[in-house]
């Protein structure tokens, strides 16, 4: 990325504003032609590099915008929409052996709807995520055998149909571009084999259905590995050299320029562009964030703290939530126990479970008691806790939870049941539940009452399909549900569920809502001088919309609207969004995240570190980075600043200010346990006497999944 002086006395002289025709002939040997305004390409123009790159076509502020033209020496071309340098929207590229890409973009990638013509006859017509073929698609080879079905990272996945020349086929499962599961090969002669697939022959197993009495019986199904589909190999996408992006000149004057650390420190600590607060509570002035060099992050309040005695917030580093439960806490036994039993239920032998599960494994009587002598059994080890039993609600449900949610069993027993210790949070929730994590934060126990334990045995079956049907449900994971029961006088029964952890992440969460749609109640109680991090504001507190790219929030609202119309189903209500924001700007030069993008050092002075355009080039091209980003994890977006008016106290929504902020996202939908029973009606009732009824939580779920859905689609928006 290079630095363009284009400064000249002809833009000294004209006026501010004025759009005219210019010839620029830059330091570093590139040549500009085009319209020009404010010493910056505005309108058309082209822009030829040295090494024989050229974009003609349309520009905004400096930067390729709008509709255009881009070459590359190879002979490769991209002609299409852009946006911020990136190719964006509607386009077609042209690799240099020949391959043409025709649909949609979104930074530099094949995202959308898109057709690929391959040189060697092949062509595929379907959705793409992230430069791979990725939803539902059709592959069509020069031979004219052809696949239609579902698509995951470039590869046949999901259910979908082989259909050869010669008139065989294939319907039913498929795994890494290989038949797995259940499915049937048909024979043009009306044949047909019925069974479950799988490149291990042992897995292998079915039945062969001849038309007449002379079939071909030798026939074996790994022959349609072996033969039938060594032909239909998936053309990989020539990899694009350079981005347009990362050729994009960075004009000097620009705001991205005055970052780069390529002037002078003076320079830079006097021309250096202000930086707003990434938090609205303490002032409407100019404020800064930098590093005071204690460990925290300073927003720096000058021209708003000659008028208002608060304080300047101090975002403090995160810290592990949370008390160790250690020896002589006085859930210490509670915590032996619990990791006792989960260290049995999850090592126990079992049988290989497929994904179809009977409605046996849902009964609300399936489940399994185990006694814990503190001597030990012939099933289980000697202890040192006291005597207790465990039980299992649903095993084999929940152990099919676990698969499908890709956990693996050696890692969920070690991250609970390992040598660290359990914390407790501080103090329960609302409802009375405690909440423990474990030390890695990768899973949140939970205690239940009866009654949740009910609901949540009850809408298993559902649930199930639910997340089963739904890749990107935003609804909570549960993992297992369990109790200890002690024994002895107390007889004290415990009911738990393990659920995951939303911000089990490298990046540092900097500030956490809990959003309902309700304004009732949902203002943090806590001063300002007591927040930090780990607070979890809500509604009223909320002073930001998220904006996220375009195919992302078309994700988002329908996911949304699934999550919403099973849970009203369910007749849940009184669940939650919870939101993580982790602000780039704030990020320490010294870290680096476990997943997501590295969070680059940038100008050492400025002390507001942030990606650059190459940064994110190479964040969106490494496939390790993408595999991280999921719907509601890990999501790179922005956020704008919004000010509530002074006249209107209840505002859930306030009016944006124009000021954005680059993040990274976490949220999903919590506290999915709660149905619509007679204490929350009677709630309902008492309180709409005292309070408007519109604003209350505990409201028929059906009303509550409306106001609820009405409030994200407010808060969240397209960034466009």
């Amino acid at each position: 990325m290079s630095v363009a002086h284009a400064d000249d006395a002809d833009d000294y002289s004209r006026p501010t504003g004025e759009t005219y025709h210019a010839e620029k002939a830059l330091p570093s040997g590139d040549f500009y032609t085009g319209q020009w305004r404010d010493s910056l390409p505005h309108g058309h123009g082209k822009y030829l590099w040295t090494d024989g790159c050229m974009y003609v076509g349309e520009w905004h502020r400096g930067k390729t915008m709008g509709k255009g033209r881009f070459s590359w020496p190879s002979g490769a071309t991209y002609e299409g929409d852009f946006k911020n340098g990136y190719m964006d929207g509607k386009g077609t590229y042209i690799d240099s052996s020949g391959d043409l890409y025709r649909g949609s973009w979104v930074m530099n990638l094949r995202h959308g709807q898109g057709t690929k013509s391959y040189v060697n006859g092949d062509c595929y017509d379907g959705e793409w995520r992230r430069g791979l073929q990725d939803g539902h698609g059709r592959y069509q080879w020069k031979n004219e055998n052809h696949y239609i079905g579902q698509w995951k990272n470039g590869m046949m996945n999901g259910n979908g149909t082989m259909i050869w020349s010669n008139g065989n086929r294939y319907d039913g499962s498929w795994e890494d571009s290989a038949p797995k599961g259940n499915g049937t090969f048909r024979w043009s002669d009306g044949s047909f084999y019925v069974g479950v697939w799988s490149k291990d022959p042992e897995e292998q197993n079915g039945t062969y259905y001849p038309t007449t009495s002379t079939g071909n019986f030798e026939w074996q199904p790994q022959q349609v590995f072996c033969v039938d589909l060594s032909e239909c190999v998936v053309c990989t996408c020539q990899r694009i050299p350079v981005l347009p992006s990362q050729k994009m000149p960075v004009w000097y004057g620009s705001s991205e320029q005055s970052s780069s650390g390529n002037r002078t420190k003076s320079s830079v600590s006097s021309e250096r562009p202000r930086r707003r607060s990434v938090d609205g509570r303490v002032s409407n002035g100019e404020m800064e964030l930098r590093n005071n060099g204690s460990g925290y992050l300073q927003v720096d309040d000058t021209e708003s703290n000659r008028s208002s005695p608060l304080r300047p917030l101090r975002i403090q580093p995160a810290k592990k939530q949370g008390q160790t439960i250690s020896k002589g806490h006085k859930n210490y036994d509670l915590m032996l126990n619990l990791q006792l039993g989960i260290r049995h239920s999850v090592g126990r032998p079992a049988p290989a479970t497929s994904l179809d599960l009977k409605a046996s494994a849902f009964d609300p009587k399936e489940k399994l008691w185990t006694k814990f002598p503190s001597e030990g059994s012939k099933y289980t080890p000697p202890h040192q806790s006291v005597e207790f039993k465990w039980k299992d609600y649903c095993p084999v449900v929940f152990r099919t939870l676990r698969k499908l949610f890709n956990v693996d069993a050696a890692d969920y027993m070690l991250s609970i049941c390992g040598n660290d210790a359990l914390r407790e949070l501080s103090s329960p929730g609302k409802s009375g539940s405690f909440f423990y994590l474990t030390n890695d934060d990768g899973y949140m126990i939970k205690t239940m009452k009866k009654a949740e334990t009910k609901v949540l045995i009850r809408m298993l079956p559902a649930y199930y399909n639910h997340v089963r049907a739904c890749e990107n449900t935003l609804v909570t994971k549960f993992f297992g549900l369990h109790c200890v029961k002690l024994t002895g006088t107390a007889q004290k029964k415990v009911r738990f569920v393990i659920m995951g952890n939303l911000f089990c992440t490298g990046h540092s969460i900097h500030r956490r809502f809990d959003l309902k749609g309700s304004s009732h109640g949902r203002l943090t109680t806590k001063p300002e001088s007591e927040i930090d991090p780990n607070t979890t504001l809500k509604d009223l507190d909320l002073n930001f919309i998220f904006r996220l790219q375009k195919n992302w929030f078309q994700e988002f609202c329908r996911q949304v609207d699934k999550d919403c119309e099973f849970l009203e189903q369910e007749r849940i209500m009184d669940y939650s969004l919870l939101v993580g924001l982790h602000f780039r700007e704030a990020s320490k030069d010294s870290a680096t995240p476990t997943s997501g993008a590295r969070t680059p050092t940038g100008n050492p002075d400025s002390g507001n570190p942030r990606l650059s355009r190459a940064d994110m080039d190479r964040f969106l091209l490494d496939a390790s980075k993408l595999a991280s980003i999921k719907l509601g994890i890990n999501m790179p977006a922005r956020v704008e600043r919004t000010m509530r008016r002074s006249d209107c106290e209840n505002q859930l929504v306030g009016e944006p200010t124009g000021e954005f902020y680059d993040v990274i996202l976490y949220f999903g939908v919590i506290d999915i346990l709660q149905d619509y029973d007679i204490s929350k009606k009677l709630e309902h009732a008492y309180k709409s006497m005292q309070y408007d009824p519109t604003s209350i939580s505990a409201v028929d779920p059906k009303q509550y999944s409306r106001r609820f859905k009405d409030f994200i689609f407010k808060i969240f928006a397209e960034d466009t």
